[in-house]
């Protein structure tokens, strides 16, 4: 593994630190058209019947939500790190629903830095993510498993 020093690596994160994600605004055409693709349910795609459903209007998918958060990861924080994939999600909670016109702000809470005793080049952080809209109301809750390189000592 070639050692790229503007890289983030294991060593780098430190429990209880907040990584900013970023954030992106949700607009009814792509409710619709991940909706239409991905996950027909009425209140996803037919604004008639969304209207008169618990929702009151239209809402996009759990899994369009964590679409956008999984976006925002990558450009915020894992394009910038020795990230090495992820072993899967622990948890995903969809805590409010996502409207047209939501913008929506993602961060990360490091709660583990785990070296991996038996591969040293690499090891595990566990983390929290959430996603709040423009109101502050959190949207989505994930717990998460990533793989990092270790910076490699030279000499």
């Amino acid at each position: 593994m070639d050692a790229d020093l503007s890289q983030l690596y294991l060593e780098d994160f430190q429990v209880g630190q907040v990584v900013e994600l970023g954030s992106t605004t949700i607009t009814r055409d792509e409710i619709l058209d991940f909706a239409t693709q991905y996950d027909p349910q009425p209140f996803h795609v037919d604004e008639a019947a969304a209207e008169q459903s618990m929702y009151g209007g239209l809402i996009a998918s759990g899994w369009h939500t964590v679409s956008l958060f999984m976006r925002l990861l990558v450009d915020g924080l894992l394009c910038q790190a020795a990230s090495l994939g992820s072993p899967g999600v622990d948890e995903v909670r969809w805590l409010k629903p996502v409207r047209p016109g939501d913008t929506l702000l993602a961060r990360g809470i490091i709660h583990a830095v785990i070296p991996s005793r038996s591969k040293p080049d690499r090891g595990i952080l566990r983390t929290t993510y959430e996603m709040f809209n423009q109101d502050g109301d959190r949207v989505l809750s994930m717990k998460g498993v990533g793989m990092f390189a270790r910076r490699q000592e030279s000499g």
